[in-house]
């Protein structure tokens, strides 16, 4: 089987909003009409998080355009969409996300050896500081290494 990873769409806002604790993969329960419309490309991950309901979890708010070529039957784009995880993963995400300030976050939905993937991140909620101090240590960064290679030149 091919493990080769190709990258459907990336949640770009999570590591801007969120502390990534820890991260796994799961698989999503699609219709076909899903499977060839993430072929195409067409997934968002803007506002989706999952939940942890009766013992099994799911993301909500993806958002997965039509497929081009459907006739009449199509899916609908934000409905909630199970995770296949294991028991003892669901087990322990739930222990995870008790905690105060944890929440489960996807960050990049994936095809790994024809089979949709989605990567999903235990993560804790960053406040206004935290972001504006990773922005400053970022542009720092930046300007360091700018000047770094300006010297080299030199």
């Amino acid at each position: 089987m091919n493990d080769e990873k190709k990258i459907i769409t990336k949640n770009r806002k999570a590591r801007h909003d969120y502390y990534i604790l820890e991260s796994l993969e799961a698989g999503i329960v699609l219709v076909g009409s899903e499977v060839k419309s993430l072929r195409e490309g067409r997934a968002n991950l803007k506002d989706a998080y999952a939940v942890i309901r009766e013992g099994e979890v799911f993301l909500i708010g993806m958002h997965i355009g039509p497929y081009s070529h459907t006739g009449y039957a199509q899916h609908e784009p934000y409905r909630d969409r199970k995770l296949l995880l294991n028991r003892q993963e669901i087990k322990r995400l739930s222990r995870k996300v008790t905690i105060k300030g944890n929440t489960l976050v996807p960050l990049s939905v994936y095809l790994k050896g024809g089979l949709a993937k989605v990567e999903l991140a235990v993560a804790k909620g960053k406040r206004t500081f935290d972001k504006k101090d990773a922005i400053a240590e970022r542009d720092h960064k930046r300007a360091m290494a700018k000047e770094l290679q300006r010297r080299k030149i030199l």
